[in-house]
């Protein structure tokens, strides 16, 4: 599969009577985006709001971040089996409103959700800081099940992106980047002699909101399975979790998973970047056996030399991991694992919930105990109620002058596990 990605940077966010990106800068009808938005009977009212790095804003409870994009060439259309109909996407062209984000707020769905601040020390520790941001505040109808929430607040995300991303369709891109994954006899014939890589990406699968869907398929559905890496940029898998906030996956990392784009830098040069397999996290043990089987059985058929694990979440996942890590590494397959880390707050605990031998390889995160003080915010889009009780928080964390200490697991993206953001360690 070929796929191009066309990039239209977006340096200013403002609103007006036309949408429209002109000179760098997205125009947004909020009025526009409301009325898509209620068309969803389970939303009883939404507002629009912008933030853009640098204000003294605070965003929270913050669901998920989306990237605007519109398919301009090639089959499919933009999150195939959710927005557009079930397609196999990844060729083509797709174009990219580069530096533009949708976030979701409102009312909480799920305890482990987050904050983005545009200012400020929190803000040195989230991606989406520097986006320039088209902010939804949602309030579902009134009843409403947590399940049928979760969905309304992540459909309305997508289809506003979708919508955002039509403005770019017929826009020239400044910059033009090219992904090519050959077919798999051919690759190996082409890149003769190069260490033969895959990436195993875990995704988020344990219900009770810890949902990932690939190609509108829920996860823990699936098996393990091999998948084109421009799919994953077209929008074959979003997040449907509340999971703690500091590594969970938005759809946004889904569109831009670093590990994909830096294997394609160096695919063809010093690596041959020839397979992507997904996989999930599930919560019962012969779950958890049976798909670490499928992906080590998968690596071994594709004979490959080196294996990238990145993990989504912690805890209940590490077992998923070092299962992983240890079947394939049985396999005579090298492997290195990206996770981050529960250390306490004092870094002394024992950071990951299981362990194995074959995990001697290992880029951290950083740790998500760690206790951050964020200053008080001239505005909140959202509502800071929940601060105290979202994953990072603790009763009584606000403080009289306005300031909030959480720990890092509460700010959106703070120890990305696929490297989508500022930590690490040597």
């Amino acid at each position: 599969m070929r796929l191009e990605l066309g990039y239209i940077p977006i340096h200013d966010v403002r609103f007006a009577k036309k949408a429209r990106v002109e000179d760098g800068v997205l125009y947004v009808d909020a009025e526009e985006i409301k009325a898509l938005v209620l068309k969803d009977e389970h939303i009883s009212s939404v507002e629009v709001e912008l933030a853009r790095p640098g204000e003294s804003i605070r965003i929270t409870p913050v669901k998920d971040v989306v990237e605007p994009r519109v398919k301009v060439e090639g089959p499919g259309g933009l999150f195939p089996g959710t927005v557009s109909h079930v397609k196999t996407v990844g060729s083509g062209r797709t174009h990219v409103l580069k530096g533009a984000a949708v976030v979701t707020t409102g009312k909480i769905v799920g305890f482990q959700e987050g904050i983005i601040d545009m200012s400020g020390p929190g803000s040195e520790y989230t991606p989406f800081s520097k986006t320039q941001n088209v902010v939804l505040i949602l309030q579902p109808k009134d009843g409403l099940a947590a399940r049928e929430h979760e969905v309304a607040v992540r459909m309305a995300g997508l289809k506003v992106a979708t919508h955002l991303g039509e403005l770019a369709r017929d826009l020239t891109p400044e910059t033009v980047e090219t992904f090519e994954s050959l077919p798999l006899l051919e690759n190996l014939e082409k890149f003769k002699g190069l260490p033969r890589v895959a990436y195993v990406q875990m995704l988020q699968s344990q219900g009770l909101l810890h949902d990932t869907y690939v190609y509108g398929v829920d996860a823990k559905q699936i098996l393990p399975t091999i998948i084109t890496p421009t799919e994953v940029m077209d929008g074959a898998i979003i997040s449907g979790n509340c999971v703690s906030a500091c590594d969970k996956n938005p759809t946004y990392v889904h569109q831009n998973n670093p590990i994909v784009h830096d294997l394609f830098a160096r695919h063809g040069k010093d690596l041959n970047f020839c397979a992507m397999i997904i996989t999930n996290e599930n919560v019962y043990l012969a779950d958890k056996e049976r798909s670490s089987d499928w992906t080590a059985k998968l690596c071994a058929f594709l004979s490959l030399d080196g294996v990238i694990i990145s993990e989504e979440g912690f805890g209940n996942p590490d077992t998923d991991l070092m299962m992983n890590c240890r079947k394939i590494s049985e396999q005579g397959i090298k492997t290195v694992l990206l996770t981050d880390e529960y250390a306490g707050r004092d870094g002394s605990s024992q950071s990951l919930a299981d362990a194995t031998v074959s995990a001697d390889a290992v880029v951290t995160g950083g740790n998500a105990n760690q206790v951050i003080t964020l200053p008080k915010m001239e505005k909140v889009i959202g509502t800071e109620v929940y601060v105290s009780i979202i994953a990072g928080g603790w009763d009584k964390n606000k403080a009289d002058d306005g300031t909030i200490q959480v720990e890092l697991q509460a700010i959106t993206g703070a120890t990305s596990e696929v490297g989508f953001g500022y930590l690490s360690a040597r």
